[in-house]
């Protein structure tokens, strides 16, 4: 039934064609244009040939393109034509001339009529010519649209794809631009806060504009001060390079007139402390202990001690006992038992102050056990600030003062040791693990080959720069000390411990150097053999630790004898102690020594053995000392 159908469908498409094409020859810009448009849609496809039922549509189409209507002929006849609007009355059958002329009337109008239809036949013969011409071009014209058809239907697939895509794309872009509306909504809200910040920075603006006009204004008025402040500061420049070339001259004038002032009160002094009565202890007689005043009066601070004694051996003839025996004693200062420890360090900080000019500096606490020598030295128990010892006392004061004179372009550094010699014996009273307790290792050497400076091999020297790292070493020496139980004290120190302070100074602008060493030396109990030993297994042992202090303390007596006589051999090497402070003894060197009695007039035999050695000691004179500089 399809194929049936075709040739019917083929013949109305024809006929429309050619009805399009034989209306007007003035419509074929407009099929052109159609044309042009149907690109985007799908069109009918076009017979490419025509036959008869073509030519018979193109012919009826031109009968209907007449120039007038045709007047329609009437039968013969026929009524006539109606007049006036009324219906002509019929001629009888006897009026045959009137029939006549009606006859001719109506053969004159079909004449008339055939020339006109003669007329427009040959017009539209011409016609037709002219539209099958046109058709031909027509048909030619219909084939090149039917290829152009064909390229715009494979278009219009292509633009259907991408109509597809670009309706995807429009779906994501609608997204994108939902979001891009919320965010411009967001950026709307924060434009309107920018604006309202926009207003206050440019209130803010104007007024820093005013005040910059007023800071111009100022700044006009400041570039003249400035100016002369400049010229003002260039001499203060020169000036202050002369003050630093004074100052740097009253520094070195100070420490010449402080090392005179030093010698003049001796490169070997000797201080005697009292120790107070502690609970428990009987009373003294208040004879006992006489402190004459000085030649000032009671203003000055006592030089003299006098001593008494009661020999219960000796008597009158009569058997009543003997007077008591009184002993003077004279020493450069003298610190009744009610003396602070502030008090004490006062008295000797100007020495301690010499170790940072380049002096080698050495300070011994000596006296019998008991006396209060190691807490002169390190101080009592606890962390009572009022107790403290010359040695975290001696530090404070070399670190402050080492920071003034850093304000002169001095930079120091402080390098710290503590050992003890235990009968002839070196320990590193800072030894930890393993090392602790252990003497063997530490031995006595030269710094190097050719060089005078002593050092103390495996013992640690400990870079200090405070007094907590001080604090620390102090608790740590005191717990590593050899002590023992005596007669005379309950816990005595049985070894001579030495702290030893390495300063090192160093001016850079002038290439200035000095080094010195402090050493602060707490001497073990110096007593005679009998009241120190105690009683029980250790006798032996106790034994040969008294020997043994008493002979080091003979040769520290030695050694600053041979140094008063300036005699060519110091016997340095006869005892450990000395050996080790040979640079601190010599004639380079400040010494002072304090003597500590015990304030009982059971202890006296002892209290006036220690002074005796004091007095020796006392009058000593050293040569004048010499600073360590480069």
């Amino acid at each position: 039934m399809e194929d049936a159908l075709e040739p019917e469908k083929k013949r109305t498409r024809g006929l429309d064609t050619v009805t399009k094409i034989a209306t007007s020859q003035s419509r074929a810009p407009a099929i052109t244009a159609r044309t042009q448009t149907q690109n985007q849609i799908t069109a009918p496809k076009v017979p490419k040939k025509t036959g008869p039922r073509c030519s018979t549509a193109i012919a009826m189409v031109l009968k209907n393109q007449k120039s007038g209507p045709a007047v329609p002929a009437q039968k013969p006849g026929a009524a006539p034509p109606m007049v006036g609007g009324r219906k002509p009355t019929k001629r009888p059958a006897w009026d045959l001339k009137g029939q006549l002329c009606d006859l001719n009337a109506e053969l004159k109008c079909c004449r008339e009529r055939t020339q006109t239809l003669a007329q427009e036949n040959q017009q539209l013969q011409d016609q037709l010519r002219e539209a099958q011409q046109q058709a031909k071009a027509r048909g030619a014209e219909c084939r090149t649209l039917e290829g152009e058809l064909a390229r715009v239907q494979a278009q219009a697939e292509q633009g259907q794809q991408e109509l597809g895509s670009l309706r995807a794309r429009v779906l994501e872009l609608e997204e994108q631009q939902c979001t891009q509306e919320g965010l411009l909504r967001e950026l709307q809200k924060e434009q309107l806060g920018l604006q309202e910040e926009r207003r206050g920075l440019a209130a803010r603006l104007e007024e820093q504009e005013r005040r910059l006009q007023a800071s111009e204004a100022a700044l006009s008025g400041s570039q003249a001060e400035v100016a002369s402040l400049r010229q003002e500061a260039t001499g203060q420049a020169a000036l202050l390079v002369e003050q630093g070339e004074r100052l740097h001259g009253l520094e070195m004038e100070r420490r010449r007139l402080h090392n005179q002032l030093q010698e003049l009160k001796g490169n070997i002094r000797v201080f005697c402390r009292v120790r107070p009565v502690l609970p428990g202890e009987p009373t003294p007689p208040p004879s006992f202990l006489l402190f004459p005043s000085g030649p000032g009066g009671p203003a000055d601070p006592p030089t003299r001690l006098s001593v008494s004694r009661c020999d219960e051996r000796r008597g009158t003839l009569s058997g009543a006992p003997a007077p008591a025996t009184r002993h003077d004693f004279s020493f450069d200062r003298v610190f009744p038992p009610g003396s602070r420890q502030d008090e004490v360090f006062e008295e000797i900080a100007m020495l301690v102050q010499s170790a940072l000019d380049g002096y080698p500096v050495c300070i011994f606490a000596y006296g019998q056990t008991g006396s209060g020598k190691t807490f002169t030295m390190e101080g009592g128990p606890g962390r009572d600030p009022q107790v403290e010892g010359l040695i975290p006392r001696a530090l404070r004061h070399l670190f402050s003062v080492a920071q003034e004179l850093g304000g002169q372009g001095w930079t120091y550094s402080f390098v710290a040791s503590y050992v003890e010699i235990y009968n002839e014996t070196v320990r590193d009273l800072l030894a930890t693990g393993p090392r602790k307790g252990q003497g063997g290792e530490c031995e006595i050497r030269r710094a190097g080959p050719g060089s005078e400076e002593l050092t103390v091999t495996n013992a640690r020297y400990v870079p200090v720069s405070c007094e907590k790292e001080v604090e620390a070493l102090l608790h740590l020496a005191h717990q590593n000390r050899a002590v023992a139980r005596t007669s005379q004290n309950e816990r005595s120190s049985r070894s001579h411990s030495v702290f030893q302070l390495q300063i090192s100074g160093e001016h850079t602008g002038r290439g200035l150097q000095c080094g010195a060493s402090l050493n602060l030396v707490d001497l073990a109990g110096s007593e005679r053999l009998d009241p120190s030993l105690a009683l029980g297994p250790g006798e032996r042992d106790r034994l040969r630790e008294t020997q043994a202090i008493n002979s080091s303390l003979s040769t520290l007596g030695l050694v600053i004898m041979a140094l008063s006589n300036k005699e060519s051999h110091i016997p340095y090497r006869n005892s450990k102690l000395t050996y080790l402070l040979q640079n601190s003894l010599g004639g380079s060197a400040k010494m002072l020594m304090f003597v500590n009695i015990s304030p009982l007039e059971e202890n006296v035999s002892e209290s006036l053995n220690s002074l005796r050695f004091a007095s020796k000691v006392n009058q000593c004179v050293i040569g004048t000392a010499q600073a360590n500089r480069k």
